[in-house]
């Protein structure tokens, strides 16, 4: 089985660059003879909140959403992956089952590193380690200002929000307004803390003020100065 992906190993070990040029030699072999590689479809889901850590999750391309039920069964998307990053390891350094769950939104590319392998390196390998801490105090950062915005924003705030924040983490396409990443309306509205109808509506009011402009799961953003002063304005 090594054999036959071992091009494909090469590729995503390549493809890590930003924890490899922190590794000793002995890391790097390490690194080759654990690393697995995984391709899944869309809405796979990657583990369940409950579940035990096993393996640092890295997302090679596709993309990924961190999400958790909540009362009645209602979801709300913790934040989106995109790649090159990683995901899955907090609960293991926090010695705690998942309190999250994962799932693809697209196909998707995964790479996984054994959790016992990589405390390991922290333990022996400061770079790498204050690496993976400030990693931790970015999510937390940027966690902590997301639940103030999803609490205290008016649902047009909060619906600017993330498409801005699709927009600047995931780009346009070639026209230069197109988001580059289709979410279903339940998905955006999970992940703006709203009902589905809700972000239905506000999309549309959105679409009547010519700010966006919709066709089927595609959003091109008309006017971005408008969702700018929506978002900020909350």
């Amino acid at each position: 089985m090594k054999k036959k992906y071992s091009r494909i190993l090469a590729e995503t070990v390549e493809s890590l660059q930003d924890i490899t040029q922190l590794l000793t030699d002995e890391e790097k072999e390490e690194l080759k003879d654990n690393i697995s590689v995984q391709q899944f479809k869309k809405n796979e889901v990657l583990y369940q909140e409950g579940e035990v850590p096993q393996l640092f999750h890295c997302l090679i391309s596709g993309k990924v959403k961190i999400y958790k039920d909540g009362v009645g069964g209602r979801t709300q998307i913790i934040r989106v992956v995109k790649p090159v990053e990683y995901f899955g390891y907090r609960a293991y350094f926090a010695n705690q089952n998942y309190v999250t769950a994962a799932a693809t939104l697209e196909a998707s590319t995964i790479c996984f590193i054994p959790n016992e392998l990589m405390e390991k390196w922290l333990m022996e390998n400061n770079r790498l380690a204050l690496y993976f801490i400030r990693r931790l105090a970015v999510e937390v950062g940027n966690s902590d200002q997301r639940m103030v915005n999803l609490t205290q924003k008016h649902i047009r705030g909060r619906l600017a929000e993330s498409l801005l924040f699709l927009r600047d983490n995931y780009g346009l396409e070639e026209d230069g307004a197109t988001l580059s990443i289709y979410l279903s309306r339940e998905d955006l509205a999970n992940m703006s803390n709203m009902t589905t109808s809700n972000a239905i509506r506000t999309l549309s009011t959105f679409a009547q003020e010519k700010i966006i402009a919709i066709d089927g799961k595609k959003i091109k953003i008309i006017d971005g100065e408008s969702l700018e002063k929506i978002n900020k304005i909350g």
